[in-house]
């Protein structure tokens, strides 16, 4: 390092720890295909050894790299092409080199003036969301670090909208499969559990909008103060799709704002089938979107669209003294103001790296293959006589268990699965059943990936029905 200024290496020293590091990532992307889907085990036992203090003195670069090899090891390979659990994330290559050079140039996004190209490139972003879902030129949005701030940002502009300062009459409504983010984020916003109202769902899974409509009006009759509805995109257990469309109407009758929470589903929008199964979204106030699920990017990577952008801005923006030097909205907005957060890293470029580099047909294309993908996974489990599949899939999640209501057995099951470590799967309880999901969203899964899940699962059924 350099002795008179240790914080800053020379050239050369820069050379060795970026080929170093350069050379590690690339190793770990090819052998992606090999890894085991659960990762390595002991994880726990790994991070004991590294709980430690930071060194008064400074020690060499290879160490950390170890570091790093071990981390990624002990733990799940959500990179890999069988990590079939909870929901995927790929993260792309492109995106890895988006964030090295992000952080190497280190400029400051949220107010415009401060870096005008870097917060170009950010809007370029915002923008290609909000037209994807056909929103007009008024329509602003943030990149947040991922669904559960968009969907609490949302919440907050929803509240400032449509209630009054004391607002704790208000009433939103989710269905009983919605995610857990959003009833955490009302529950931030300020809201008692009591105005979070559960609408049923019918036998898909999919809210009921006659008892949503209904509910409403009995509500407002009781003397609350409907003012939300968040419809889902895509449940993270069983992927099923809410009625958007007629979520929507009942919206417009009763004067309430739309959300859809969008964050598994949404970037299916680029397909046929997508916006088939979300039609009505494009009447939405606001959409919650995960890049680094349905984009395939680094974890960290979400956003929230809003029609009126005005109405983002208001729930949001706070002036100070301090920032009086630096130009206000204009050509390019202020992201700070649409935000709760004033600092944080360019997460644009991790977005419009890849869509530069690849084009909008490449995500298209892997998001087609992976409709296709659960459609393969589904039909081959149908065809095994010790499962029972009780809904269809209708993007990319597919959920099963062992026929005759035996949790337990089901239980088994997934242990078998998992113990392949050629596919990891997770579970959830739906309508009070322990229930497996596969979960197909990795841009490095493909057909014979999912070939191998049917065998691997076809013959652990058949070990523990016995």
């Amino acid at each position: 390092m350099n002795a008179m200024f240790p914080l800053d290496p020379g050239p050369e020293q820069m050379r060795e720890m970026g080929e170093a590091a350069l050379a590690y990532m690339i190793g770990f992307l090819q052998g992606q295909e090999d890894a085991p889907a659960s990762g390595e085990g002991g994880g726990l036992e790994a991070a004991r050894a590294f709980r430690e203090a930071p060194p008064e003195v400074g020690g060499d670069f290879e160490p950390l790299m170890e570091m790093i090899r071990v981390a990624a090891a002990k733990a799940y390979g959500t990179t890999g092409p069988g990590y079939l659990a909870f929901i995927p994330g790929g993260g792309l290559f492109a995106a890895t080199l988006a964030d090295f050079l992000a952080t190497g140039i280190n400029r400051f996004v949220n107010l415009w003036e401060a870096a005008p190209v870097v917060a170009q490139v950010e809007n370029n972003v915002v923008r290609w969301l909000c037209d994807l879902f056909g929103y007009p030129a008024e329509s602003r949005g943030v990149l947040t670090s991922g669904g559960s701030m968009a969907n609490f940002s949302a919440i907050i502009t929803a509240r400032r909208a449509l209630l009054p300062d004391n607002f704790l009459s208000g009433t939103l409504y989710v269905s009983e499969q919605v995610h857990a983010s959003v009833t955490k984020a009302a529950s931030l916003a300020g809201f008692p559990p009591r105005s979070v109202r559960v609408v049923p769902c019918t036998s898909e899974l999919r809210m009921d909008a006659e008892w949503l409509r209904q509910m409403v009006r009995d509500d407002r009759a009781a003397g609350r103060g409907p003012f939300l509805i968040v419809a889902s995109a895509g449940t993270t257990n069983t992927g099923a799709v809410d009625p958007i469309a007629e979520a929507a109407d009942v919206a417009a009758e009763e004067d309430l704002w739309l959300h859809v929470d969008a964050a598994y589903g949404g970037f299916f929008q680029l397909t046929e089938r997508g916006r088939a199964r979300f039609a009505g979204i494009e009447r939405a106030d606001s959409i919650t979107l995960d890049p680094h699920k349905g984009m395939f990017l680094p974890y960290g990577t979400g956003s929230l669209v809003v029609r009126d952008g005005v109405r983002l801005r208001e729930a949001h923006y706070a002036g100070a003294h301090y920032l009086q030097d630096l130009a206000g909205e204009a050509e390019i907005p202020n992201f700070s103001e649409y935000s709760a957060e004033l600092s944080r890293d360019f997460r644009g470029l991790r977005v419009w790296f890849p869509l530069k580099l690849h084009g909008v047909s490449a995500f298209r294309d892997a998001l087609d293959e992976k409709l296709d993908l659960a459609r393969v996974l589904y039909e081959g489990l149908r065809e095994v006589p010790q499962l029972e599949l009780p809904w269809e899939p209708e993007l990319t999640i597919v959920p099963f268990r062992m026929r005759g209501g035996d949790d337990e057995g089901s239980k088994r099951l997934l242990e078998r699965i998992n113990a392949s470590a050629r596919v990891f799967l997770s579970s959830t309880i739906v309508e009070g059943r322990f229930t497996i999901r596969a979960c197909i969203l990795s841009h490095r899964t493909h057909r014979d990936r999912i070939d191998e899940c049917i065998e691997i699962v076809q013959r652990a059924a058949a070990e523990v029905a016995g």
